[in-house]
């Protein structure tokens, strides 16, 4: 198996799962631009049905680590193991945590604070409430931007950036919002179209804060937090049988009057939002299974042309969140921070673009 290299730009995905794969697969895909050296991913579980996907992603030039414990039944099912997991964490110099809810945190106390002194950054997915400074591409970009910079940051879950995206370039004229109130329902998608779960019926979720409702307005509001802001924010959710997208209708109540000719041509000049002229859902998704990478829209969230209503000081729209696709694009924007210096970084992301749509 691989020995340890020293000096080199070492990535590691711990996870292969709904957002784990697909990030892997964009870091091996900017490698160079990235400055990355030696992709690694950790398989926890040696599963027969993952076998060609484990063995794509190292022909992509992915390296797997695994259990020392798990090396021969990984064998015996045809993936050869690159390294074990102790040395792939040895030698990372970033780790990004993919797994499943409230394993990242459960990772953190278990291995990576025990790693700290070797890695420059940890990063979990959206689930992970308390893991770190919660982040988002392009709202608080801030947080790196600092003499002292985060260890660990939660990268916002896909419905969190959706919404913050749209209080950031809806809303602000500078440094300053003029948001007064935010009413946001999630329309959840109950699985993944990768997993064999989901939900019955239409299944409301509760309320467990008395101030934002659902945990989607506090991350939104906690985003925001980390510039100074203290925004009014409420959200509800339902979660769907569907397995395609996520969707947000939201209405915006504004300090000022505002104009619908206006918001559109701020999303039109903004690329991490996208416009469509598409209603339904099944058909955004499938533009972005056939242009997107590994299927997915990097863009914050894409905005259904036709719902964006204006009324004196009120907006009203519905947009659809990009299957994890946005929570992607700000782990690897989080990498890219990691490993260079902070005036580098919007160079590097232009590699990006390609699948950054103004239009779905």
């Amino acid at each position: 198996m691989t020995s340890n290299s020293g000096d080199n730009n070492t990535v590691l995905v711990n996870g292969t799962g709904t957002i784990g794969e697909p990030l892997i697969a964009l870091l091996l895909s900017l490698k160079k631009q990235l400055g990355i050296d030696d992709l690694i991913f950790y398989k926890h579980s040696p599963r027969i049905t993952d076998r060609p996907m484990l063995n794509d992603l190292k022909k992509r030039g992915g390296l797997m680590c695994v259990e020392e414990s798990k090396v021969d039944d990984f064998r015996s099912m045809g993936v050869e193991p690159d390294l074990i997991f102790a040395d792939a964490l040895d030698r990372a110099d970033v780790v990004a945590d993919a797994t499943a809810e409230d394993v990242g945190i459960r990772n953190k106390r278990e291995y990576y604070e025990k790693a700290e002194h070797n890695t420059k950054g940890f990063l979990a997915q959206g689930s992970e409430s308390g893991f770190g400074t919660i982040y988002a591409s392009g709202i608080n970009d801030n947080i790196f931007k600092k003499s002292t910079i985060p260890k660990y940051v939660q990268i916002a879950s896909c419905n969190t950036h959706a919404a913050a995206a749209a209080v950031k370039y809806l809303t602000f004229e500078g440094e300053n919002s003029y948001l007064d109130h935010a009413d946001l329902t999630f329309i959840r998608r109950g699985s993944d179209i990768s997993q064999n779960k989901g939900v019955q019926a239409p299944t409301v979720s509760s309320f467990d804060d008395d101030r934002f409702g659902t945990h989607h307005a506090k991350d939104v509001w906690r985003l925001f937090q980390t510039q100074g802001h203290d925004f009014d924010l409420f959200s509800s959710a339902i979660k769907i049988n569907s397995q395609y997208m996520h969707s947000l209708s939201a209405h915006f109540t504004m300090k000022k009057d505002i104009n619908r000719d206006t918001l559109l041509s701020i999303i039109h000049d903004t690329p991490e939002l996208a416009l469509t002229q598409k209603t339904a859902i099944n058909q955004v998704f499938s533009f972005g299974r056939d242009h997107g990478h590994f299927g997915r829209i990097l863009n914050q969230a894409v905005f259904v042309e036709s719902s964006i209503k204006t009324y004196k000081n009120h907006l009203y729209f519905w947009s659809f969140t990009p299957q994890d696709g946005n929570a992607i694009l700000s782990s690897v924007k989080a990498i890219a921070y990691y490993l260079h210096d902070t005036e580098s970084v919007d160079e590097i992301m232009q590699s990006v673009k390609p699948w950054l749509f103004d239009e779905v």
